[in-house]
């Protein structure tokens, strides 16, 4: 049955009204606790398997390295937190009924990694359209605070149509009117619209602590999506056997919804 929009909100009109003007919207605690003591094991295989490792080097290479032995989706609580119902409530709230799962990547970012410069993640759709909304939810399994380092957003810049790079050049530079993040609960998603200019900081110093980040994407339907991913299809047949939607989100893994991966820009 598709998704129905009647129920409890989870998203106000305050809510609402901030993504739209400002680009994100902070949710402490939308992960139970449950999930997240799950997920946490998840992401130290992902990463200390070289499972992480092996999906990077499909990207880069997909005609020297073949689709990674296990999926992130295939990972029982990854799978859940797809379509966590919470999440996909929300998501409802600000593309309406119909999206689509774009991709997913998790990973366990230790104490002394770089930051990553001022970029924004948004993928072009084969109508050029910019009104069709591609949502990116940042799950912060651990929270952030100075152990971990920051994230930054700089709110509006989503309606400007510029790639993706077009501010790397700035590194991880504080800019005017910006937003730092940098005390949250553990189990905070933050919904970013992709085409928000973010950068990711490195902790200001000392030993630190891992952060514990899962990063899921989301397309609203009304055209065809550029995936970013060579293995793209697999990855959708796989949750649809793996029913991952419920059979109450026919649209989440519809291949109809993508164009042919060409490489990521």
């Amino acid at each position: 049955m598709p998704l129905s929009l009647e129920g409890p909100e989870v998203l106000d009109a305050a809510g609402r009204q901030q993504f739209a003007e400002s680009g994100y919207l902070v949710l402490p605690g939308l992960l139970p606790e449950a999930l997240r003591h799950r997920l946490v094991p998840e992401v130290d295989r992902w990463v200390d398997e070289g499972l992480r490792a092996r999906s990077i080097a499909a990207c880069a290479d997909p005609a020297t390295h073949g689709p990674p032995p296990v999926l992130e989706l295939e990972l029982p609580a990854h799978g859940e937190l797809l379509a966590h119902r919470p999440l996909m409530r929300a998501l409802a709230e600000l593309m309406g009924p119909s999206f689509v799962f774009h991709h997913l990547h998790s990973d366990r970012q230790n104490p002394g990694i770089p930051g990553k410069p001022w970029h924004h993640d948004c993928e072009p759709n084969d109508r050029a359209d910019p009104s069709l909304l591609m949502v990116h939810a940042l799950h912060y399994l651990g929270g952030l605070d100075r152990t971990v380092g920051s994230l930054a957003v700089l709110p509006g810049s989503h309606r400007r149509s510029v790639g993706k790079t077009a501010l790397v050049h700035l590194g991880t530079a504080e800019l005017p009117g910006e937003v730092v993040i940098d005390r949250l609960p553990a189990g905070t998603t933050v919904l970013l619209n992709s085409a928000l200019f973010h950068t990711r900081r490195p902790a200001p110093g000392g030993p630190g602590r891992p952060r514990y980040f899962v990063d899921a994407s989301y397309c609203q339907v009304g055209a065809r999506w550029r995936p970013v991913k060579p293995f793209w299809r697999q990855m959708l047949t796989r949750a649809r056997e793996l029913d991952l939607d419920d059979g109450r989100w026919p649209e989440l893994f519809a291949e109809r919804h993508f164009t042919e991966y060409t490489g990521t820009a």
